[in-house]
């Protein structure tokens, strides 16, 4: 029971800052686990203080099996991968690392998980504590032969998974001893690192190999383990109202990313806090989150902004910041190091916080206190949340005033210099080669003004405003109306009927899907929607995209430009986005060069003609939002509503994979058919089994017309 202590007392101390807690934490842990040196199994926790965050559940996908577990101090995700390249992978929330076992090339075997994961904690040859899960699973293979073992960041193995290549300095060889095989290890910086181990149970070790029994079968039992500081979860009634959406599995996959210092993009490959998904869930999921999660998730992303006020989009930790600092000649250092190559963050953090601060009576109630609380910024721990907001609205102002002044393409917000990404679509084809992205310009930036100006009217913002300042933020209203008026014009798109026609059909024929609804929907004028983005010389990259789903969250186009955003996007695909398993987030059929970009935007392109569980969840929280406003001509209302059944109709008939990153399809029997996205050997990467911002229909309801099947 000793072992559990440290986590009674994070439970307890839930009003001291991180730092505290975490030096108090490790102290006590140090002495516990120097007392259970050779305890592998984990005690029940202390009657008195039942673990309220405990998260076990299981996700089949693909060739993986899932299984997460958090329970005290051990959260985990064993991931095992079935087919011609087995793999045994197990990724930590705490400090981002991971162990995994890549195995030689061989006829495609499957995976049995015969004894679910069990939490360990564990200590080193020098009494320091490891946490981790032990299990035990079966393959229907005659031999399993080591590849290459991997025990760092998970940033580490993802990047191998990805290339094959990995820092030579975190390789480390396996020791044998008897029928394991054993990895271990420090971190690079000497603290304490990881442990892999893998024994035979069924079947033998014999010559570094794994080889079946007689009856053909594998049978291993596997101890992962990280040396990593563990995080604070967050569970039940601690982290969602009774307003959330009866979905236990959806629950569960919340929970498990949801910790008191930051909630997790999406496990296993984005194990740590990635800025626009903190700010996108907590938006779609404030009406179910409880308050101190929601300002919990608010503080992360203000405490990791930069000097200029600029969001982080990641943050590299444990050994990945270790290792960063050893590239860039700084010695063994831990220090996080974040990434703000993204711009979108910059602009979504404005509306996000007027949402609650303004929008939510909960957050209205609240606003001075949260505002005058401090983030815990490394460096600056007695920052006020409002002081760094400010710096935060500071940036926005300065970075739209150009435009607001002078509304020519040229000062449009464009992708840094050397950057191919910079928005949601963070892959290098993400934005079809684009410099200036859609949602960036003409809605995010409109809408941080407004916030601004909002919370400014509100007072708000007083305190913490300079006298430089106030003359700025009263320009914030003036701003928005100019970058409202003005931004979208530049991405309009419009192609003639009878070249729509023929562009449709010929992409049809080349996806192999049938054209009659995708035509019959095109009508009889021209063809307009939005583009995905402006290449360099400004001219438009044709695209219909799902990202006009975010005008209609944090905007109020008006009647018509409504009208052509939800059309663009609810046409039959290959007219438009829809198709049986859901809303395609790119469809290039209209471009003027499909050579060039047709090969780009596949159903195997991590942002091409696949399905994002969240891109989904924001139109069905745009459209509910519209459908609010009084203002609608009843025309328009009735198209809206028509639209919403449609989309709840493929999420309630999607809703097995609902809690994953993304999935592709195929056309079968005259029907689409969901495909795990990474189980196509030419899909571009591995979706997350559990992504943060797919969780997010815990806060969002179906029209009375469609019965939810959740």
């Amino acid at each position: 029971m000793i072992q559990y202590a440290a986590w009674w007392l994070d439970m307890c101390w839930t009003s001291l800052g991180n730092r505290l807690r975490n030096i108090c934490r490790k102290r006590l842990v140090l002495g516990a686990a120097a007392v259970l040196l050779a305890g592998p199994a984990l005690a029940e926790s202390p009657a008195s203080a039942p673990d309220r965050s405990a998260v076990h559940f299981r996700v089949d996908e693909g060739l993986n099996i899932n299984s997460f577990l958090r329970q005290g101090p051990v959260a985990a995700h064993l991931v095992l991968k079935s087919g011609a390249d087995p793999r045994i992978l197990v990724a930590f929330p705490a400090g981002n690392s991971g162990v995994a076992l890549w195995f030689e090339h061989q006829a495609p075997a499957t995976w049995r998980l015969d004894k679910a994961p069990t939490p360990v904690i564990q200590s080193d040859a020098q009494g320091r504590p490891l946490y981790g899960l032990t299990f035990e699973a079966t393959i229907d293979a005659k031999v399993l032969a080591p590849k290459k073992a991997l025990l760092s960041s998970v940033r580490v193995l993802r990047d191998y998974g990805a290339d094959g290549r990995a820092p030579p300095s975190v390789m480390v060889a396996p020791s044998i001893e008897g029928r394991r095989m054993v990895w271990r290890r420090d971190r690079l910086d000497g603290h304490a690192g990881y442990l892999l181990s893998v024994e035979a149970t069924h079947g033998s070790l014999e010559g570094g190999r794994f080889l079946a029994a007689p009856d053909g079968r594998i049978g291993l039992r596997v101890t992962a383990l990280s040396g990593e500081t563990p995080l604070t979860g967050i569970g039940g009634p601690d982290l969602l109202t009774d307003k959330a959406a009866a979905d236990p599995k959806t629950k569960a996959t919340l929970a498990f990313l949801s910790y008191r210092e930051k909630f997790l993009a999406g496990s296993w490959r984005f194990n740590t806090y990635f800025g626009r998904d903190t700010l996108m869930s907590m938006r779609l999921l404030m009406p179910a989150l409880q308050p101190a999660a929601i300002e919990g998730g608010l503080a992360s992303v203000l405490a990791r902004l930069s000097r200029d006020g600029e969001v982080a989009h990641e943050e590299d930790i444990g050994e990945f910041a270790v290792l960063d600092h050893l590239k860039a000649g700084q010695g063994l250092s831990d220090a996080p190091t974040f990434d703000y190559a993204m711009i979108d963050s910059s602009y979504m953090l404005a509306p996000v916080a007027a949402a609650w601060l303004i929008d939510d009576p909960r957050g209205a109630a609240r606003a001075a206190a949260f505002l005058a609380s401090h983030t815990g910024r490394v460096g600056a721990p007695d920052e006020t949340v409002g002081s760094a907001l400010v710096r935060n609205l500071r940036f926005v102002l300065t970075q739209t005033g150009p435009f607001a002044d002078a509304p020519t393409r040229d000062h449009l917000l464009k992708l840094k210099d050397g950057k191919m990404a910079g928005q949601w679509r963070d892959s290098d084809i993400g934005l079809g080669l684009g410099r200036y992205p859609f949602d960036v310009n003409a809605v995010l930036a409109p809408a941080a003004l407004n916030a601004i100006a909002a919370m400014d009217r509100a007072g708000l913002l007083t305190p913490y405003l300079s006298p430089e300042d106030r003359e700025t933020f009263a320009e914030a209203s003036r701003r928005a109306a100019v970058w409202t008026s003005k931004a979208a014009a530049y991405f309009e798109v419009t192609v003639p009927q009878a070249v729509a026609r023929v562009k449709v059909a010929e992409f049809a024929k080349a996806q192999a899907v049938p054209d009659g609804a995708a035509l019959a929907s095109l009508g009889s004028g021209p063809v307009r929607f939005d583009a995905l983005s402006l290449n360099a010389d400004g001219s438009p990259v044709a695209i219909v995209n799902s990202d006009e789903s975010f005008d209609l969250l944090f905007g109020h186009p008006g009647p018509r430009r409504l009208h052509d955003e939800v059309t663009a996007m609810m046409r039959p695909f290959p007219a438009g986005l829809m198709t049986g398993v859901g809303l395609l987030v790119a469809n290039p059929a209209y471009v003027s060069d499909p050579a060039k970009l047709f090969p780009l935007f596949t159903r195997n392109a991590y942002h091409g003609l696949v399905v994002w569980s969240w891109q989904q969840a924001l139109l069905a929280a745009g459209l509910q939002r519209q459908l609010a406003r009084a203002d609608l001509p009843a025309d328009l209302r009735a198209a809206l509503t028509t639209a919403q059944a449609r989309l709840w109709t493929v999420i309630e008939a999607t809703k097995a994979v609902s809690n994953s990153e993304l999935w592709s399809w195929t056309y079968v029997d005259g029907a689409y058919r969901v495909v795990p996205f990474g189980a196509a050997a030419g899909d571009a990467d591995e979706a997350n089994a559990a992504q943060l911002w797919s969780t997010v229909f815990l806060a969002l309801k179906p029209p009375s017309s469609i019965r939810p099947t959740r």
